[in-house]
């Protein structure tokens, strides 16, 4: 039943953080994923099937921390009106998401927990609780400096030009590299994802207010 919870929270959530790059790479004047159809909330316009289904239902069986991906947004920098911060902002549009979602689900959980009654009840709660965790995770996550997640774009535009350009060309092997954290280094992203924690322990004092 968990798994059947999480998966489509997780898709959703995945969903809502490309929805967000891509409106706000609109907002910046590069209209290449509104043409393509990525401002919406379909999740087919936006699932990878590895990201987006293989991976989170390994990382669950396995016992290890559950996250994913989706296809990238696809921008166009040259149409950005002022460089670099509408780059910032459109890489930082998804994380901005997804820690809205985490902090109004944060809000009902309080109310919903003293209220909810009965099997439907407990299984709304679950999910919210469940939304609230992989919405923290997807946030975090994101903002590790590792090519091609949404934080190494704050870090490249902080190195000199030639250094940044290598930074970038990193990319292509980051997924490799994010995995092996995840299967062989898992204290490190332990410390990484700390505040993931640190917010989880806010929501259940929340939580704990309304009983």
């Amino acid at each position: 039943m968990v798994f059947a919870v999480l998966i489509p929270i997780l898709i959703a959530s995945v969903a809502l953080h490309e929805l967000a790059h891509a409106w706000q790479a609109r907002r910046e004047g590069d209209p290449t994923a509104e043409r393509l159809g990525r401002i919406t909330l379909n999740p087919l316009a936006h699932l990878d099937p590895v990201g987006s289904f293989i991976v989170p239902a390994v990382l669950y069986f396995s016992g290890g921390l559950i996250f994913g991906w989706a296809k990238p947004v696809p921008v166009d920098p040259r149409n950005f009106r002022t460089h670099p911060w509408s780059d910032i902002r459109v890489s930082l549009a998804g994380i901005v998401s997804n820690l809205g979602l985490a902090f109004g689900l944060a809000l009902i959980a309080g109310p919903l927990s003293a209220y909810a009654q009965g099997q439907v009840g407990e299984v709304v709660l679950t999910a919210v609780t469940y939304g609230i965790f992989l919405n923290l995770i997807l946030a975090f996550f994101n903002l590790l400096p590792i090519p091609p997640l949404d934080g190494s774009h704050v870090v490249a535009h902080m190195l000199p030009p030639a250094l940044a350009s290598r930074y970038r060309a990193f990319g292509r092997y980051g997924i490799l590299v994010l995995m092996g954290l995840v299967f062989f280094l898992p204290g490190a992203l332990d410390v990484a994802l700390a505040p993931v924690d640190w917010a989880m322990g806010w929501v259940d004092r929340w939580v704990r207010l309304w009983h």
